[in-house]
């Protein structure tokens, strides 16, 4: 419950901060780099040395992959159908591509399948929608933002992006069955906690409400996508083509229809991809999506 009261109390400050004029209207940016360039990093190295590595973990981190590729495929097709701009088409792909999987679906998935439904939730997040945001992400951000670069400077932005190395540097921890003194890792969790109040203070500064935006259509149809096809396609995949059952891929398919992912939105307003309506996703995916959730768990329980 704290979370959630978190979240509207960060989006409501960041709004009423808008109409003061002591603030630098370019504060959102300083806070989207604190968020990118260190809360990210910090959050890899306090979860990823700690994962215990199994096939059946496939399915779970599969999600946030599966959900990001279909998003690239899906909205590139909208794009060149209906002549998008370029950063209309990858400020889609990576807000309606990346759920919420930790802020959001931690406490979430806690509440509904207890710690053992947590675990599982880890693995969406980390090596999964972590991950991706990492890799994909930076790719698509990068490729709808400049446009013109090859792929070594491609490659490069994505080796030397600080979430990426350190993500490496935690991968290497894990194989090596190495983690940093409890001290180390207290300071680590401590760093990345503040990843979703800064970032969510960072949105609601860049949220307006505009009944004449040009962005309501979009809006709706990132959130179709997010809340609705996501979590259908991850369904579908999984229970019906795989056959597969169980409290995992419960977790999984819910943690797949959670809200559009905070950091990810953050990195598609960093790069310059329509940041109004990536701020959009968020203070609108967020409360819309409590009501979907509800929807995907009777789903999940009675269908």
């Amino acid at each position: 419950m704290n979370n959630f009261i978190l979240i509207f109390v960060c989006l409501f400050l960041g709004l009423v901060l808008q109409n003061i004029k002591q603030i630098p209207q370019n504060t959102h940016k300083f806070l989207n780099w604190i968020v990118i360039y260190i809360c990210l990093p910090a959050l890899a190295l306090y979860y990823i040395p700690k994962i215990k590595w199994d096939n059946q973990l496939l399915f779970p981190i599969g999600v946030a992959w599966i959900a990001f590729i279909v998003s690239y495929f899906f909205f590139s097709l909208l794009g060149k159908r209906f002549g998008w701009s370029r950063k209309l088409t990858g400020c889609l792909i990576i807000c309606a591509g990346l759920s919420n999987t930790s802020f959001l679906g931690f406490p979430i998935i806690e509440a509904l399948y207890g710690e053992e439904g947590l675990k599982t939730a880890i693995l969406v997040d980390q090596p999964g929608s972590f991950v991706v945001l990492s890799t994909l992400g930076v790719f698509v951000a990068t490729v709808y933002s400049k446009g013109n670069l090859n792929s070594f400077q491609i490659a490069k932005k994505i080796a030397f992006f600080p979430p990426f190395i350190t993500f490496c540097i935690a991968c290497l921890m894990n194989v090596l069955q190495f983690d940093f003194q409890e001290w180390g890792q207290l300071f680590f969790k401590s760093v990345g906690s503040a990843v979703t109040p800064l970032a969510l203070l960072s949105v609601g500064l860049q949220l307006r409400f505009e009944k004449r935006s040009m962005h309501w259509d979009f809006l709706g149809l990132g959130l179709f996508y997010k809340l609705i096809l996501t979590p259908a396609i991850i369904y579908f995949l999984y229970v019906v083509v795989l056959h597969q059952h169980g409290k995992d891929i419960e977790v999984a398919i819910m943690e797949s229809a959670m809200a559009p992912m905070i950091t990810g939105c953050i990195l598609a307003s960093t790069y310059g991809l329509k940041p109004r309506l990536s701020s959009m996703m968020i203070g609108f995916g967020i409360p819309i999506s409590f009501l979907t959730l509800l929807f995907w768990y009777f789903v999940l329980q009675y269908v």
